[in-house]
């Protein structure tokens, strides 16, 4: 019972998760923008609007900076885990995926009309604009610290 009461109580893994779950559900409804419907399948998807990389991560930065202060190696190793999320997700991933669209693009034009599809398969959505990353950052922020004024981690 202890196990379960240390995990849930743990604000600091609670609000990275919570970031991550934010950003997965609010990707739903901004696929109305895009897609004209809502996307139940973007609650498990990589990519869109905002990017749960970088809510996770900014949400787990910012309580460890709220519970344990700037000052702290918690905070130092988080930041730097931060940078390197919110990097890749915009920089390598993105151009991942942009790749993966010509790619697809290109098989495509390459066998259709002769009696066979051809999918490569590959996945198209798999980084981040920079504004999504952006979005994601500021609700891992917003996440975190409205769900340590709800848990009173704050000083007096």
């Amino acid at each position: 019972m202890k196990f379960i009461q240390d995990f849930f109580g743990n604000y600091i893994l609670i609000s990275a998760v919570l970031g991550w779950l934010m950003a997965q559900f609010l990707k739903m409804f901004t696929s109305l923008i895009t897609e004209r419907k809502i996307s139940p399948k973007m609650l498990f998807s990589n990519g869109g609007m905002p990017s749960s990389h970088s809510s996770t991560v900014l949400a787990l930065c910012t309580a460890c900076a709220v519970q344990e202060g700037f000052a702290s190696p918690y905070f130092a190793i988080s930041a730097v885990l931060a940078v390197i999320v919110m990097n890749d997700a915009s920089g390598v991933r993105y151009e991942t995926g942009e790749q993966a669209k010509i790619i697809n693009r290109i098989a495509k034009e390459l066998f259709s009309g002769k009696g066979e599809e051809f999918n490569t398969g590959l996945k198209e959505l798999v980084g981040h604009t920079p504004s999504q990353v952006v979005a994601g950052a500021g609700l891992g922020i917003v996440v975190a610290l409205v769900y340590g004024l709800i848990l009173g981690v704050f000083p007096a």
